[in-house]
């Protein structure tokens, strides 16, 4: 099977029905993306297929072939930071930082569809993505950030 992550082809021989998220982790060592709950609830998982916010514990990697991945090492670099991850930091969003990269990667579909969203607009978008640390206003802060971060540019 041949997947593109990250802007790069890669070859794999998996089954067809492996969780995308195993494939990601297992067979390319992409470990930014994370296991919560495997059933799609907490968004701990999330990448974008095509640019669209996915669950990849519940996409098959047969699914993923033919589009183009993007996980959270793929969204900005050390040196170039995405605007979103830009706003994490400077609004200290994370604590644990393990739902971190799900969160974000949904705000940034968000925020390619939605690139002035309200607190309503983010609210919605982001209520399938949980965070145990409760770190809820920082989120929707962070998100308002790199909206304006980005219609800066």
């Amino acid at each position: 099977m041949r997947l593109n992550v990250n802007g790069t082809p890669r070859e794999i021989d998996v089954e067809e029905d492996m969780p995308l998220l195993w494939v990601l982790r297992d067979e390319l060592g992409i470990t930014g993306v994370k296991y919560g709950c495997g059933a799609g609830l907490c968004g701990a998982c999330t990448v974008h297929l095509d640019g669209v916010a996915v669950r990849s514990c519940q996409t098959f990697a047969a699914d993923a072939e033919g589009t183009e991945i993007t996980t959270i090492e793929g969204l900005g670099t050390p040196e170039a930071l995405h605007a979103l991850q830009a706003a994490w930091i400077a609004h200290q969003v994370a604590q644990c930082g393990y739902c971190q990269s799900g969160q974000i990667m949904q705000a940034a579909d968000l925020l390619s569809t939605t690139p002035a969203p309200t607190d309503a607009d983010i609210d919605a978008a982001m209520s399938g993505n949980l965070c145990r640390c409760g770190t809820y206003p920082r989120i929707r802060a962070a998100i308002h950030d790199a909206a304006r971060r980005l219609q800066e540019v």
